[in-house]
């Protein structure tokens, strides 16, 4: 009687910082597919070497799209979907063991904790963090969106959780934190622009100030410290020159 497969689902560019750890610690699985946008920094070298089976795809299609080019690379029973900057621990590598070879449900959720500048973030809207990213192959896709993609998971479709965290590097220093800010707040308006929405000048600072209350305040940044602030500065920002690109596009060329 042979044993379900489990696969691990990855996208990258430029990720060569984290990757060979995010690998390492799913070197139980049974395959590894690497969908690559281009990387110029060694990540395809260090995925070959971690026993990945490596696709280059140039074309940015957005990461909805992309994530969905990994699964389909993959023949197994099972997909874990992970990010290069994201390292299983242990004790989840136990409970994904354990769930693919008894399953009680087709989805599972995961405890991710997310780091700032080398501070773990446990508010902010950071924390908790249950996210859906092992399911058995073919219940669920990735939506199509060009940042903030979700898993879709068909509805009644119960999800249950898994034991043990997910590590999430997320901003390691300041220079991928406007990295990050500039380009989320691209996608974010390309986005929008595409849905037929509109910005301004003042839907960019109310939604900015906004973004910051929110953080800071309703989601308890302060209990982070500096690091609160400075998200909740962050998240600011993002949705502030959002809606100034998307004012952008809407002016005639």
């Amino acid at each position: 009687m042979t044993h379900p497969t489990l696969g691990i689902a990855l996208i990258t560019h430029n990720a060569a910082a984290r990757l060979a750890q995010c690998l390492t610690s799913v070197s139980f699985a049974d395959e590894i597919v690497v969908v690559d946008g281009g990387s110029t920094d060694g990540t395809v070298e260090i995925a070959r070497a971690h026993g990945a089976r490596v696709s280059i795809q140039r074309d940015w299609p957005g990461f909805g799209p992309q994530k969905n080019r990994a699964l389909d690379a993959l023949s197994t029973d099972w997909i874990l979907s992970i990010d290069a900057d994201e390292v299983v621990t242990p004790e989840l590598a136990a409970a994904i063991r354990a769930a693919i070879a008894t399953p009680a449900a087709d989805v599972y959720s995961v405890d991710r904790l997310s780091s700032f500048c080398g501070q773990w973030i446990r508010h902010s809207g950071w924390y908790p963090d249950w996210i859906p990213r092992l399911f058995r192959r073919s219940s669920a896709r990735f939506s199509d969106d060009l940042v903030h993609e979700r898993l879709m998971v068909p509805a009644n479709t119960p999800v249950m959780r898994l034991q043990g965290k997910l590590m999430h590097y997320s901003y390691e220093d300041f220079e991928t934190v406007l990295r990050k800010l500039d380009a989320y707040s691209t996608a974010g308006a390309l986005q929008r622009h595409a849905a037929g929405k509109r910005g301004s000048l003042s839907i960019a600072i109310t939604r900015g100030l906004w973004a910051f209350a929110r953080t800071y305040l309703l989601r308890r940044g302060f209990l982070d410290g500096r690091s609160g602030f400075l998200i909740a500065v962050f998240n600011a920002q993002t949705v502030y020159y959002r809606f100034l690109k998307l004012a952008h596009l809407d002016q005639p060329r």
